[in-house]
């Protein structure tokens, strides 16, 4: 078996990437230019090419059997999926796993989620066999948030205060290996969620906990987090998660215990918490 993963090198792609090498699968990597030394484990293969590149995408998937498909945020989105499993169909792969969105249906507004949204309705309407994820805000995007928390003493997330979803990272990647090298999984939808909700106020007291100072959450001013957003990505994008973490304030992005229950017997384990990757991480910045 030799697995075609998209987004490779990026935070998700890279655990899914060492979560299949450690069940013995040949990976390719589909990279717009050559990783640099490190980026990878050694016996990974990489495909020089770009998603909106049909002809370096049939490259790419000459001698693989199975797609795991991970765009990420982007304005041509869609497009680049779609000629992905467009020439998936052609090449006649055996599978693809797709990493869409949890509660995708609900945020038709949001740019990247329409975007996946019908993606799902691709994937279903044709007959390659297929598993989607549907992950919900991802735990590891707070690692970045070290200066506003360990210096300002803020945090700055605009996730609200009823309670979303969250995921680790490395039950994605789990997920996805499991979905890719393992039998009954096609034409499933998982939904990868945390067995705890988090808000604003919740992580905001659970690092000042761990760090041992006051961090306070700067609540859910949308317009000037977008503003401030502008100074380091596309207006575009800014706009695109200003939409989301509306909407997850908005409308909510709960999780259920069937669902938590659900993941645990796809993983054979409790999902990771919030609270367990805070620990490391400030384990990790103290050190």
């Amino acid at each position: 078996m030799k697995i075609l993963v998209t987004g490779g090198t990026g935070n998700v792609g890279s655990a899914v990437v060492n979560e299949l090498l450690k069940r013995g699968v040949e990976i390719r990597v589909l990279s717009r230019k050559q990783p640099e030394q490190g980026k990878l484990p050694t016996d990974v293969d990489v495909a020089i090419g770009d998603l909106l590149d049909p002809v370096a995408v049939e490259q790419a998937m000459q001698g693989i059997n199975k797609l795991f498909l991970l765009n990420a945020v982007a304005a041509d989105e869609l497009t680049q999926a779609l000629i992905a499993y467009g020439i998936a169909k052609r090449v006649g792969l055996t599978h693809v796993t797709y990493l869409s969105v949890y509660r995708v249906e609900q945020f038709r507004d949001v740019p990247h989620f329409a975007s996946k949204l019908a993606m799902e309705s691709a994937l279903r309407e044709f007959g390659v066999p297929y598993t989607i994820l549907r992950p919900g805000y991802y735990i590891q995007n707070d690692g970045s948030l070290k200066a506003a928390l360990t210096e300002s003493g803020i945090y700055p997330m605009p996730i609200g205060t009823a309670g979303i979803c969250a995921v680790d990272i490395r039950d994605i990647a789990e997920a996805a290996a499991i979905s890719l090298t393992e039998t009954g999984h096609d034409g499933q939808t998982y939904n990868l969620v945390g067995p705890t909700l988090i808000s604003g106020p919740g992580n905001a007291a659970t690092w000042s906990k761990l760090l041992d100072r006051d961090i306070k959450y700067t609540g859910h001013d949308f317009e000037q987090w977008e503003q401030q957003m502008r100074a380091e990505v596309p207006g575009w994008r800014a706009f695109d998660l200003r939409m989301m973490f509306q909407g997850f304030f908005d409308r909510g992005l709960a999780s259920t215990e069937t669902e938590v229950a659900r993941l645990t017997t796809l993983l054979g384990h409790t999902p990771r918490s919030y609270e367990d990757f805070a620990a490391e991480t400030a384990q990790i910045w103290k050190a």
